[in-house]
């Protein structure tokens, strides 16, 4: 019997890259970044080594460090923080005054900003608490308030993620009523309750005071209901769709990829993040190694743009 030898396409490195499949690409790193007030602020993240918070000032100094970047999201942390998240609409705002900073000294770096209450409320939860439950529509307006003051500041695409039933479609009309038609929709359609969020709840100062998130957030048994939470927010104006996590997630992202013909974001998220370096141990190529792989694996699964901790490390490999 003769053997299959498909190992003739491994034996060189030159091979390898010639025929892979999936490839990582500049373009396809989102970089997420953690906004404070203040000057001269650079001060890493205990749970998230390698991962900072930046002052606006030296947010510009690292995004000019980064090579290849082409998108950034940002998140914006509040000094005050009060039960309607009042700083997050600010105009002067500590995320506002971010992508104004950016937008003026990088002018083609696309600009991406979070749309939540969740850092900027002193109960911690991504909408309106009244009583024991959130206020879904009192949420919505304020969420429609959030991306017009990140409009007006320059933002590219604005990316809701307080998973509110109705969010895409209050900012989608709101953008357009006055006048910002041409800024993006990036939705977090489809956002787990996840347990794998600890870390970027330390840096964004947002775990719940009381309850939790599972009455708006997914629950991670299910998967049609994924796809219904996507197709909604198509219909409601969405240009980009994310999953969020993303690895324990793959077959979310295959299924959306498949059936919806829109570009889809995943979320490496900050448990991930810390999960690799753990496993890593301090080895930072074996680091590279797991970080590249993980995030081909999103890539392979069908996202067209991946949100990634890693981001800086993984350019630097594209270089």
């Amino acid at each position: 019997m003769q053997v299959a030898r498909l190992r003739r396409l491994r034996q060189s490195a030159n091979l390898r890259d010639w025929i892979s499949q999936t490839q990582l690409r500049h373009k396809d790193i989102i970089l997420p970044y953690f906004v404070v007030e203040g000057r001269n602020v650079k001060k890493e993240i205990q749970s998230m080594p390698g991962v900072y918070h930046f002052s606006i000032d030296n947010l510009l100094k690292d995004i000019s460090e980064a090579k290849g970047i082409k998108s950034v999201l940002l998140f914006g942390i509040p000094k005050t923080k009060d039960e309607i998240g009042t700083q997050a609409y600010r105009d002067n705002g500590v995320a506002q005054e971010a992508t104004r900073a950016i937008k003026k000294k990088f002018k083609k770096l696309i600009v991406i900003t979070d749309v939540c209450l969740c850092g900027y409320t002193s109960h911690g939860h991504c909408g309106i608490v009244k009583g024991n439950r959130i206020d879904n529509d009192e949420t919505l307006n304020l969420l429609a308030k959030i991306a017009l003051s990140h409009a007006r500041s320059g933002a590219d695409f604005v990316a809701p993620s307080a998973m509110m039933d109705g969010q895409v479609r209050a900012i989608r009309e709101a953008l357009d009523k006055n006048g910002f038609q041409d800024i993006g929709i990036l939705a977090y359609s489809a956002k787990y309750a996840s347990n794998f969020y600890g870390p970027f709840r330390e840096a964004l100062d947002s775990a719940p005071q009381s309850g939790d998130r599972k009455s708006y957030q997914m629950d991670y048994r299910n998967a049609d209901e994924a796809l219904r939470e996507i197709k909604q927010d198509i219909i409601e104006g969405a240009d980009i769709v994310m999953v969020k996590p993303a690895l324990a997630y793959l077959d979310i992202i295959y299924r959306a990829k498949q059936k919806f013909n829109v570009p889809i974001a995943a979320y490496n998220v900050s448990g991930e993040y810390s999960m690799i370096k753990k496993l890593a141990g301090g080895d930072k190529i074996r680091e590279k190694e797991l970080a590249l792989e993980t995030l081909t694996s999103i890539r392979r699964a069908g996202a067209d743009l991946i949100i990634s901790y890693f981001g800086k490390e993984v350019l630097k490999c594209l270089e």
